[in-house]
């Protein structure tokens, strides 16, 4: 396959700018902790008190603090805070993206609605998530920042029943969401948001030998992909695939099989990617679209581990895939009148 000639501009980061962006440890905390009487005060609210006791503690500063508050301040508050205000990208055009890629899962995938909130730790205890790139609440629970935890925990949930019925049980478990998030880290560069639309399916599902459950599935989620460019207007979609561990060369190769031939795609080996390193294993995979003579990033996903944590089993496997809602919709033509909506359809 012969590779496009396009001008590449910089993705938004939708997926996963989570497994970058490195924090130190800066003079701000060390500023707050002398005034507020040293390191002895992190430590009781970071150990020394019970969840239940340091949420009735931080309710109770917060009820004050808003008490505090004027109209005019919460006004001044929304002119200027980066994570209440409007999404740029208008309801109708996030909406027409996001029903090309609804309309492009297989019937087995089930849509879930999920939560707004995780519980705390959710991005962190599995995958390689800075707690400081999400929004915590008060409560023992987090923001979502990316819909593939809340999707993994709940296919980890769903495995572990169906191991309990059965410890061999190999039956996989296919969900998908469609939710606003919410990244905490700070990005200079103009377009970034700090809250928008992610498009994501797993897989999850157990080890049966011969990488059996990484090709089959690999392939399903990237036909997922190819079918929602085409849909959406897309002539020319690039899968750039990255083996992080030789031993997944055979995923790559039955890959490669199996979309040979579909028009308007390329497959690009992708060794000297670096993002995602130690976030996923085996092999990760970004696919980029052009559109108007421009190459956009509009997905990113992978094999991670997540499942076997969780449900502590080594035999478990997980593939996740993500796709920016809103950059997809901002690249889209605009619909004509008679522009059909087509219905969802199997591989």
């Amino acid at each position: 396959m012969r590779k496009s000639m396009v001008f590449p501009i910089p993705a938004r980061r939708y997926w996963p700018a989570m497994t970058s962006d490195e924090y130190s440890a800066g003079p701000a905390l060390r500023r707050v902790l002398a005034k507020a009487g040293g390191p002895e005060l992190l430590d009781l609210l970071a150990k020394g008190l019970t969840g239940t006791d340091l949420t009735t503690l931080l309710l109770e500063v917060f009820r004050r603090r808003a008490d505090r508050l004027t109209p005019a301040e919460v006004m001044r508050r929304y002119r200027t805070d980066r994570f209440v205000t409007p999404a740029p990208t208008g309801f109708a055009q996030l909406r027409r993206a996001e029903d090309f890629l609804l309309s492009a899962l297989p019937d087995d995938f089930q849509m879930l609605t999920l939560a707004p909130l995780v519980p705390l730790a959710a991005h962190t205890a599995v995958a390689t998530v800075d707690p400081r790139k999400v929004v915590a609440t008060i409560r023992g629970s987090e923001v979502a920042a990316d819909p593939t935890n809340a999707l993994a925990l709940e296919a980890a949930q769903r495995r572990s029943q169906a191991l309990a019925a059965d410890p061999r049980s190999a039956v996989p478990v296919r969900i998908a969401a469609s939710q606003r998030v919410v990244r905490a880290q700070h990005f200079d560069a103009p377009g970034m948001l700090a809250h928008f639309q992610l498009f994501a399916l797993v897989t999850a599902g157990r080890d049966t030998g011969s990488r059996t459950f990484e090709q089959q599935h690999l392939v399903e989620h990237l036909h997922f992909a190819v079918r929602a460019m085409a849909r959406a207007g897309v002539r020319q979609t690039e899968i750039r695939i990255t083996c992080l561990d030789e031993r997944a060369a055979p995923i790559l190769a039955h890959t490669r099989t199996e979309l040979a031939g579909t028009p308007g795609i390329d497959i690009i080996d992708d060794p000297n990617r670096e993002t995602g390193r130690g976030y996923y294993t085996d092999l990760c995979y970004k696919i980029y679209a052009t559109i108007q003579g421009q190459q956009l990033e509009i997905a990113d996903g992978g094999f991670v581990d997540w499942t076997q944590r969780l449900t502590g089993s080594r035999k478990e496997r997980l593939l996740i895939s993500g796709f920016g809602v809103d950059r997809l919709a901002t690249t889209l033509t605009p619909p004509t009148d008679t522009e059909p909506s087509p219905p969802r359809r199997t591989s």
